[in-house]
């Protein structure tokens, strides 16, 4: 019983631990949002779609806060986890279509986690030092290109690789966010359908449809307040896969400067629970934050000559 309790945290650990790196990859790139017709932007419809520029970076500031809650026969594990991360986006070619190719990367990361019975276990690549068990492949994957893109102006991929070897997201990685292709108003909602592969660990294979629904929610003072929820559309009658699907229901808020067009910050949040996903004395919480906020380019003042 031991084993078979330690190796189910060692599943769940894995788990939460690939969401947290995954979510230093993946997630919100740089968007202009510009206004469809002249005049004043708040009073119009306005053009959502994507718009780089040949050498662009776009760094974001990332936060990740997680908690998984585990119990099976009476026994109770909780892991915290807490990642704090710097992604960059490199733009490196531009079409005449305006289909961008991008490039990936981690510049930094701090990552710190503790459980029930285990002391809290921190790293930082800030300070040089060499990583605990575990943690080897995240020093790799620091200051390389991670994957190359190809999006077209309304957010499709139409080209996909990854540059460094990585194990299969089943919790979903949502990197863009296909938009709409004509200007919209407040208040307009659009729906992307999504397919998901779930897999349990010597268990069934499962294909999971769901449905994130984006709303223009308002727009106050040059930016743009964006709502996403999602929907699971699969009847869900085994436990197990909603389990590992846990991590995939997420609503969140999306904020953009309509002016500069670009995302300032977006936010999302989970808290969710399954039981008797490991038999009928077994339940499963996962809660879990994320917050991302645009890393404002450094001004350097210039001092003014002497006469």
């Amino acid at each position: 019983m031991h084993n078979f309790i330690a190796n189910t945290r060692y599943s769940v650990e894995s788990l939460s631990q690939n969401h947290i790196w995954r979510n230093i990859f993946p997630f919100s790139l740089f968007i202009a949002l510009t206004s469809a017709i002249a005049g004043d932007p708040e009073a119009s419809s306005v053009h959502l779609q994507y718009h780089f520029r040949i050498g662009q970076k776009i760094s974001m500031r990332v936060e990740h806060r997680a908690m998984t809650d585990t119990t099976i026969a009476g026994s109770a594990q909780l892991l915290e986890t807490a990642t704090d991360s710097t992604k960059i986006w490199t733009v490196t070619d531009v079409d005449s279509a305006g289909n961008a190719t991008v490039l990936h990367s981690v510049e930094n990361v701090t990552m710190t986690s503790h459980s029930t019975d285990r002391a809290e276990v921190r790293w930082s690549s800030h300070d040089g030092k060499q990583p605990p068990p575990g943690y080897e492949a995240v020093v790799a994957s620091l200051g390389v290109p991670l994957s190359k893109l190809v999006i077209d102006p309304h957010g499709r991929i139409l080209d996909r690789q990854q540059l460094v070897p990585s194990q299969p997201s089943n919790t979903g990685d949502l990197m863009v966010v296909p938009l709409p292709e004509e200007p919209v108003p407040i208040g307009h909602v659009w729906n992307v359908p999504q397919e998901v592969l779930v897999e349990v660990e010597n268990g069934p294979r499962k294909v999971v449809r769901t449905r994130l629904r984006y709303e223009l929610e308002n727009m106050n003072d040059g930016v743009a307040t964006i709502r996403v929820d999602t929907t699971v559309l699969t009847p869900m009658d085994d436990p197990r896969i909603e389990a590992r699907l846990i991590e995939r229901i997420w609503d969140g808020t999306i904020l953009f400067d309509i002016q500069r067009g670009c995302v300032l910050h977006r936010s999302t949040q989970m808290d969710r629970r399954v039981v008797g996903f490991n038999g009928p004395q077994s339940s499963l919480r996962y809660k879990a934050r994320l917050e991302e906020q645009l890393n404002e380019p450094t001004r350097t003042a210039v001092k003014p000559q002497k006469p």
